[in-house]
């Protein structure tokens, strides 16, 4: 299965959110990949730690190839890298992504991640990690995928780009990719005894919004997950914080 942690508006958990499903998938001993979409390369450094900065080849490797004229490209594995934990592999992202988008929409490369993954068969479960913007690179971590994630952090602010995030992906359904389905809202960040955060809830399920029972917590503990480079499962499995991404991911893969 490909999934895609997608959404507009940053600082709502993308890559927190991605790399814990995916350390999760990959404790359980099946063989799980991290594309890491985003420029700022935070799920390449949760994963790796500060050897991200020295990862080659990486993702901007990847579509810098695409761009050559040569005859023969090289084969996605070979921008694979392994992490510390075993079954988890990553693809990093590097900077230089920044400055590839527009000659990559130019060149109208917007397929190249989707051929890409689809050329692996030894992968289980595949997860990216998006910018928080519609760019180029999201579109093609959609059209690459079939199933999307949007976290939501319990603010009207939040709301209201909700709502644009699922057009977009419908957009991206009817013109590019027939199999990709929203597969479940995130609420990230909840705060069970704030009344607010409850009460959008509710009402996103009042409309019928594919909300997902699995609520991700507000933890300070995540940022010594983030420190550490090592996901939750693998930091302290026992922790609540552990446990909810455990339920997530069971509620998705059930």
């Amino acid at each position: 299965m490909r999934r895609v942690v997608f959404n507009q508006k940053g600082g709502v958990g993308k890559s927190t959110i991605v790399c814990n499903l995916a350390a999760i998938s990959a404790s359980r001993g099946s063989r799980t990949l991290v594309v890491d979409l985003d420029p700022q390369g935070n799920a390449s450094q949760y994963l790796l730690g500060a050897a991200a900065h020295d990862a080659r080849p990486n993702l901007a490797s990847f579509f810098e190839s695409a761009l050559s004229y040569s005859f023969r490209e090289p084969a996605f594995d070979s921008f694979i890298h392994a992490t510390p934990f075993e079954n988890l592999d990553i693809v990093p992202s590097h900077p230089s992504l920044d400055t590839l988008q527009s000659k990559l929409e130019s060149r109208y490369k917007i397929y190249k991640l989707r051929d890409a993954l689809k050329s692996l068969s030894n992968y289980d479960a595949v997860y990216i990690d998006t910018p928080p913007a519609l760019n180029f690179f999201t579109r093609s971590a959609l059209i690459a995928v079939e199933r999307c994630l949007v976290p939501f952090d319990c603010d009207d602010f939040s709301r209201r780009a909700l709502y644009s995030v699922l057009e977009n992906v419908q957009e991206i359904r009817h013109d590019h990719n027939p199999d990709l389905k929203v597969e479940g809202i995130v609420i990230n960040q909840f705060q069970p005894r704030a009344s607010l955060p409850q009460k959008l809830v509710d009402e996103l399920r009042a409309e019928d919004l594919p909300v997902l029972a699995s609520h991700i917590s507000s933890s300070v503990k995540i940022r010594e997950s983030h420190q550490h480079a090592r996901p939750m499962i693998y930091l302290e499995p026992r922790h609540k914080l552990a446990q909810e991404y455990v339920a997530l991911h069971d509620e998705l893969n059930g």
